[in-house]
Order: structure tokens, then sequence, then C-alpha cells
């Protein structure tokens, strides 16, 4: 994206920013139809699942009105003759089309004193009305639509069965039982059966079309299947065998709540074709049976997402056509910028004559065209500048380079300066903060025996350090000589630099007298750091140095001669402040007891590599951070008198 365009960047920021009002837009639209559909369905279903248990119910109760007339007229008759009592179960029959067959199931003996069964049983058939005694052969008295309602006292309907002997068909038996008064008692006589077939129940569920898959089924209070689509489960599954077998919980907290009678709108998956539904259920009230009526969701939302379907390819083509309009625009804006782009690349390689495009437009564009002309006067301008303000730095980079090269040469800096003298070693080393500094030292030998040394740190730094520091290394070594203390070394040397020195620079100074056979140092020092004395025994310590001021602050200063012996194997360190005076990132210095603390654990190392280790460890502690100050070092070490 950092490499894209800005016509690019432009398109994709409104074509995104589009596409997600869009898919706001589209995704709210679908949700709330889905709603709406969803709520104009769950009416739909429940209003039909009412309409089609009502419609059975009707059936059923008028039934049930038809069966207990006829019981109460046979309560309050005798039919002594058989006949008459045959032609009136026909005629109950035939005037009831909602009825496939009836029976009168005498209780033993009850009908005919000489005979233990009396069960005559009209069914319709092929569409006449047939007659067949269901007596001793059919055993009666065993079955449950003869049992329950003797037990209960009161009319049932049985469960859904197959009724083999007699009808030879699916059905369900509305029973009444029927009773005679003998001396003022209630006794059982028998029980009057109607039977429905299920195919008609089936027939009325079947005309439930919901779409083009969906449709209707019934169980019955025990949660057989009594009518479905697949014939394979009438009579032969229960809802919760197949919840079972499809191990679908759901499915079978359901049928719970059916055979309770409850109603309700759940989402379901189909038995017949697997696909997920919603259904809604009813119980039909005369029977507790369970009417339940599925509606496929994929054909419910079809419409929905027909219409979604259209909305989005309108939108897509939209989505195009807009992306061209903007793509078009983009680069017509962007086009300049582009023409602006390669002339600038024309210029980056040098040529400050490329000529920019002409843009008349007064608007953001045109004001950078102009912005463009205006930097390329000036950068040709800056240039010429720039090219002459290099070439006078370049000459004073030369010139610096030349004083640098000047002042590394006055420097002693070929060591061991004196490899014929085994007395004694020295080893010095500068490191200035700018081209050139203020830092100097300088050791040479007044006589056979005494050799004279001296580090110093001029105030300030660059070029006026540098010559202060030549002017002072030349005059300090002219006014020494045999028998000259270093406090009147130091004491010429100030009054020398203090005569007409308007730039008021000065230079602290230590310097100091080596006796080679003795290891005596005489030393004076002009407001200069102590120096570290490093034994065997003791490691680093600190000498004491006489107050003095600076050289070259006023005339008439004074110094101090001050003693100190070196035993063979130890050295005299001296450095300047540039070393304790080292800070890091955090602005923390070096300081004295630092170098104090690292100077004790070299002091058996040669003294070069004292000063390269105690070097390393200033550059480890400042971090990266820019040196200040000059750093100068200086060590003597004393093996002894020959």
């Amino acid at each position: 994206m950092i490499r894209r365009g800005i016509a690019f960047k432009l398109t994709l920021y409104i074509m995104t920013g589009i596409t997600l009002i869009f898919a706001l837009i589209f995704g709210y639209n679908y949700l709330y139809s889905r709603r709406i559909i969803l709520k104009n369905v769950e009416d739909n279903a429940r209003n039909l699942a009412l309409a089609t248990t009502n419609r059975i119910d009707k059936i059923l109760r008028s039934m049930e009105v038809a069966t207990t007339n006829l019981a109460t007229f046979l309560q309050q008759t005798t039919y002594e003759e058989k006949q008459k009592l045959l032609d009136l179960l026909r005629s109950y029959v035939e005037c009831n089309p909602e009825i496939y067959g009836s029976t009168i199931a005498f209780e033993p003996y009850a009908y005919d004193k000489n005979s233990l069964y009396f069960s005559p049983y009209y069914y319709k058939s092929e569409g006449e009305t047939k007659f067949i005694d269901v007596g001793e052969a059919y055993h009666y008295f065993h079955w449950t639509w003869y049992q329950i309602p003797k037990e209960l006292d009161r009319p049932i309907w049985t469960e859904p069965f197959y009724d083999v002997g007699a009808g030879n068909i699916i059905m369900s038996t509305y029973s009444t039982p029927l009773y005679r008064t003998v001396s003022g008692e209630k006794e059982f006589l028998g029980v009057l059966t109607a039977d429905i077939s299920l195919e008609g129940l089936q027939d009325i569920v079947s005309s439930i079309k919901i779409f083009e898959s969906g449709y209707g089924f019934l169980i019955s209070r025990n949660g057989t299947v009594v009518t479905h689509p697949s014939k394979d489960l009438i009579m032969h599954e229960t809802i919760f065998s197949v919840a079972e077998a499809r191990q679908d919980a759901h499915l079978r907290e359901i049928g719970r709540k059916m055979i309770k009678g409850e109603s309700g709108f759940v989402p379901f998956t189909s038995i017949v074709t697997e696909h997920k539904c919603w259904m809604a259920y009813c119980p039909v009230p005369s029977t507790g049976w369970s009417l339940a009526v599925i509606y496929p969701q994929d054909e419910l939302m079809a419409d929905v997402v027909n219409l979604n379907r259209t909305v989005f390819l309108l939108f897509l083509v939209g989505f195009f056509l807009l992306l061209g309009v903007i793509v078009f625009n983009a680069r017509s804006i962007t086009k300049p910028l582009r023409m602006l782009s390669r002339a600038t690349r024309v210029i980056s390689t040098g040529n400050l004559d490329a000529e920019f495009p002409q843009i008349k437009s007064r608007d953001e564009v045109g004001n950078l065209a102009e912005s463009f002309v205006y930097m390329q006067d000036s950068l040709k301008r800056y240039i010429q500048d720039l090219t002459e303000t290099t070439a006078a730095k370049e000459r004073i980079e030369s010139e610096l380079k030349i004083a640098r090269e000047i002042q590394m040469s006055i420097i002693p800096k070929i060591f061991p300066p004196f490899p014929d003298r085994p007395e004694f070693d020295i080893f010095a080393c500068i490191e200035p903060a700018k081209e050139v500094g203020g830092d100097l030292y300088d050791f040479f030998f007044i006589d056979d025996d005494h050799i004279c040394f001296m580090i110093g740190d001029v105030s300030g730094k660059g070029v006026p350090a540098s010559l202060f520091m030549a002017v002072t290394k030349t005059l300090f070594k002219a006014n020494t000589g045999e028998g000259i203390s270093p406090d009147e070394i130091l004491t010429r040397l100030n009054n020398e630099l203090s005569r007409d020195n308007e730039s008021c620079m000065f230079v602290t100074i230590f310097s100091g007298i080596l006796n080679t056979k003795t290891g005596e140092v005489l030393y004076s020092s002009a407001g200069h750091n102590p120096p570290l004395v490093l034994c065997r025994e003791k490691g680093a310590e600190y000498i004491g140095t006489p107050g003095g001021i600076a050289v070259g602050a006023r005339e008439g200063l004074s110094y101090k001669t001050e003693r100190l012996v070196l035993h063979p194997g130890e050295c005299l360190f001296m450095y300047t402040d540039g070393v304790t005076e080292a800070a890091n990132l955090r602005d923390e210095l070096f300081s004295e007891k630092r170098l104090l603390d690292d100077l004790s654990p070299l002091r058996d190392k040669p003294i070069k590599d004292i000063v390269s280790s105690l070097m390393e460890k200033i550059e480890d502690f400042s971090q990266g951070a820019p040196q200040a100050d000059d750093i100068t070092m200086m060590i003597i070490k004393y093996f002894g008198g020959a």
C-alpha cells in the first residue's frame, strides 16, 4: 500500500466504504425481511395446524355425539329380537359417513344366556356395508377398546391399531360403555364402538400442501406416527424411536411437548428431506393426538434469497460502473501529479533545468506545481551557495587536517621513546574531541640522570586551544634546564603566557622531574588533576598535589614543588579531565572514584595495556555518547637505577 498511487488508494478507500455500507444495508434488509417472513409463517402455520386439527376434531366429535346418542338409546331399549338390533347397528354405520365400522360387544351371556360371545360388527368395504360376527373367534374381551372403557367407566379413543379379522385396516376406535338397570342398580352390559379409518385422516393431513416439500403428520397420545408422507413410519415408529435413531435430543423434546398437549413453533429437521424446516404443532382436543405442520426453510426463504440475489447483482453492476467512474476521475486528478513526479525524478538526477508541466488549474495541484517551480529556483540558488560553502569548508578541513598533523608532530609518538634506558618506561596517548585539541604532554632528558615530563590541558578547544598548546609546549621546554625545579618552570611559564594574553586563555599543567637512579620525583601542579601511583601491594592511590592556579591566568603567580619516590615496579599515572569527566547518555560522569577502581586491577599489566584497557572502559561507560573533551593519558613506570 505504501508504494501504491493516489488513484489506486482513492479508488480502494471509496469502494471499500461503499461495499461496507452496502453490506450493512443488505444484511439489515435480509434479517428484517427474514424476521417478517418468519412471523407471518408462524402465524400461518399455527392457523393452518389449528384449522386442520379443528377439522379432524369436528369429524371425531360428530362420531362421539352419534355414538353417545346411540348408546343412550340402547340403554333405554330392550331388543329381544336380534334382527332389529342388527338393523339399528347397520343404519348407524350407513347414516354416519365418518364411521368405518361399529359393533356392540356384549358381556358374557348379557344378550343371550346361552351364548358367551355376541358382537355383531358392520363395516364399509368397496362401497358396501358388510357384516361379520366377531364373537368367539375374536376374543374381544381382552382388547383395549373393550377393557379400558369398562374399567374407566367412560368413553375413550383407543391408540391406532391394525384390526385383523374384522376391518383389516389401520383404525382408531371410540368405545362407549353400555349399562342397564336391574333391580335399581346399574349393571355393565357391554361396549358400543365406532371405528374411524386412518386413511380418511391421512387424506385430511396429506391435503396440507406447503410449497413443494412441506407436509403435515399426526401422532397419537403415545407418540406413534399415525399419518406421515413416509409410509414406512406409519404405525411402525414413534416420534421417540425416530429421535433415538437420529440421536436428536431436540426432536425428543418436541415429542414430549406434543404428547403433553402443548402447542409451539420450533426449528426442525425434516425426517423426509433432512432439510432445515420450521414446525408448528398443536393437539387434537378430542383424542389427545398432536398434529404437526412442516414448513421448509429454504422454500420459505426462496423469495427473499431471489430478491437478495437480484439486489446483489444490481450492486455488482453498480459497483463496476462506479468503479469505472472513480478510476477515470481519480486518474484525471492524479495525472498532473504523475507529470510533476516525473519532472521531480529528473531533477533528482541533477538536471535542475528540467521543465515542469504547465498546469492552468488554480486548485491544490496548481499550487503544488507553482511550489515545485519555486523549489527548483531555490534549489539552484542553494546548490550554488552550497558549492561555495563546501569549497570553503573543504579548505578549512584541509587546513585543520594540516594543523592536526603539525600538532601531533610536536608531541612524542614513538614508544618506547628511550629503549636504551632500562631504568624506566613511558607511554602516552591523546584523543582530541575535535580535529585539533588543547591537551598536551611532553618528556625529555635534562641531563643523563634526570628526565622532565609534563601533561597539560588548555582551556577551550579547537584551533585556538591547539595554538595555545603549541606555544605552551615550546615555552615549557625553553624554560627547563639543569638545576631548575618544577615550580620555577611553572612560574616562568606563567609569566610569559600571561603577558599580552588578550584572549585570557590558560592551561592546567602537572610537571615533574624523575631521577632515574633513585626514583625520586619532584613535581608541581598548576591546577591540574591529581595523578595516581600504582603500587603492587596497595593498588592505585591518588597523590597529594600542591595547590596552584592554571598558568596564563595572571602574572606573578607562584607554585610549590613536592616530592615522592617511586619504588621499582611502581607507576605514576597522569591524565586530563577528559578522562574523569567523560559522560554517558544519562549525563553520568566517569569520575575519579571509577578511575581509581578501574586502575587498581590493571597495575601489574604493561603500561601500554594499562592505557588501552582504561580507554576501552571509558568507551564502554560512554555508551556511544559523543566525546565532549580531549582525553590524554601518560604513565611512567620505574624499574630501578642501573
